[in-house]
């Protein structure tokens, strides 16, 4: 599968129903040779220009299934999976 695939895929939180978005950009572990997490941009972006910073970070055991149109995924909280969220943890 190709990351521009993945890019045409509308992400669905199995939890709520709702839609992510599109999947806008893989965050890779090169060491592992696997993808970590998938990145959604949040609907106030605008063509990826405006709004820095906030994508949902999805990680990879998240996602529940694949499918042609659609990958689905459960976030209990999507809010929890803010990029910048993520990034403070560490810190």
């Amino acid at each position: 599968m190709k990351i521009s695939d993945f890019q045409t895929k509308d992400v669905i939180n199995i939890v709520d129903g709702k839609k992510l978005g599109q999947v806008s950009d893989l965050e890779l572990d090169l060491r592992q040779g696997r993808i970590d997490s998938i990145v959604v941009p949040t609907v106030s972006r605008f063509f990826g220009m405006f709004g820095g910073g906030n994508d949902v970070v999805i990680p990879w055991r998240n996602i529940v299934k694949i499918g042609a149109d659609v990958v689905l995924v459960r976030l209990d909280d999507a809010k929890a999976y803010k990029a910048e969220e993520v990034e403070g943890i560490g810190r």
